[in-house]
């Protein structure tokens, strides 16, 4: 199948697109490069041996997200990562966040009423649960007011979709995923944000490897066992192949529902402080931190409760947080001896 990526030169955008053409799908993406970088799509095909399409434009234009869906007619599915991310960015540019994030996806959801395309899988977050009054998080879990824009931007997104749904010929399977980290074990591929990285382990592989001076631990005081935030990191490779059921589900019609909603997680809470010691246990590095307050938008502590996706889509993470740690170092390693 011809399958669209967006935000497939992305963190996890880039690993699901090398799960994907491992399945003998072919893959086009677009992406705005904003947070990624195009060098990405060679280093896809060293992994693949495929070279996967790509178009550069900002979905958020509707006059070229249009056109892009003309031109390209035979596209059966869709996988929707094209998002700004980070929570705490969105606390300080909520518009921003609030127009990249829905308008782009509004963009997408008219271009497949308007060239038949019903299959669509969507790049939620944990965040739609904000601070959930029972851990671990089901799909079913009451949804509380989110903790930040971010979060708030994937609630909305989640509804839009659902409404769309009902009244248009789409199907939709929405993943809400935890913390991914790590890296391909080629160590070709991983997590490279542009500038200062908002996110727990790039902050802690580029201050073990000296591109910051030292790791900020946003607050110690929480009401968790050692006072640092907890959450369900999940290795990103595990992740990506969840993606690739679910698209599969969507295309040979064996979903239950119109729109369906999995948990992808490891369904265990790590702090902080937890994947700190794990990192410096895989990598030999005594890391340099410094505690800082509590930043804004940041919950407590959050993990999933993943049956559903387990017995349900027949997936299971698989990877320890040993494997996750030791991945992304050995990823930082070998940006090192490209320069």
């Amino acid at each position: 199948m011809k399958i669209l990526v967006t935000g497939g030169t992305g963190y996890i955008g880039s690993h699901t697109v090398v799960e994907l053409q491992a399945k003998g799908h072919e893959v086009i993406i677009v992406d705005n490069l904003s947070n990624s970088s195009i060098d990405v799509l060679d280093n896809i095909a060293k992994i693949s041996g495929k070279k996967p399409l790509f178009e550069k434009f900002d979905l958020t234009d509707p006059e070229m997200t249009a056109a892009f869906f003309k031109l390209h007619n035979d596209i059966k599915a869709i996988i929707h990562f094209a998002a700004f991310k980070a929570v705490g960015e969105s606390v300080d540019y909520p518009l921003m966040y609030y127009r990249n994030n829905l308008v782009s996806l509004i963009n997408i959801l008219q271009g497949m009423i308007d060239n038949n395309i019903r299959d669509i899988v969507f790049s939620s977050s944990c965040t739609v649960y904000g601070q959930p009054e029972q851990l671990p998080a089901r799909e079913d879990t009451p949804i509380q007011k989110a903790a930040s824009p971010y979060g708030n931007t994937k609630q909305i997104s989640e509804e839009i979709i659902s409404d769309t749904s009902m009244n248009a010929n789409i199907h939709a399977i929405l993943l809400r995923y935890f913390n991914p980290i790590g890296a391909h074990e080629t160590a070709i591929i991983g997590e490279l944000p542009l500038g200062v990285p908002n996110c727990l382990m790039p902050y802690i592989t580029q201050t073990a490897i000296g591109k910051r001076p030292f790791l900020r631990v946003w607050g110690d005081d929480y009401d968790t066992p050692d006072g640092t935030a907890i959450r369900d990191y999940i290795h990103v490779v595990d992740l990506a192949k969840a993606h690739v059921i679910a698209v599969e589900r969507l295309t040979e019609g064996t979903g239950k529902k119109n729109v369906e909603i999995f948990n992808l997680g490891t369904g265990n809470g790590f702090s902080v402080m937890e994947v700190i010691k794990s990192f410096e246990r895989t990598s030999g590095m005594k890391l340099n931190y410094e505690i800082k307050e509590r930043r804004a938008g940041d919950i407590v502590k959050v993990w999933a409760d993943t049956e559903f996706a387990n017995t349900e889509l027949g997936w299971k993470a698989e990877k320890t947080l040993d494997e996750m740690t030791s991945s992304a170092w050995k990823w930082e390693l070998a940006l090192a001896k490209k320069k």
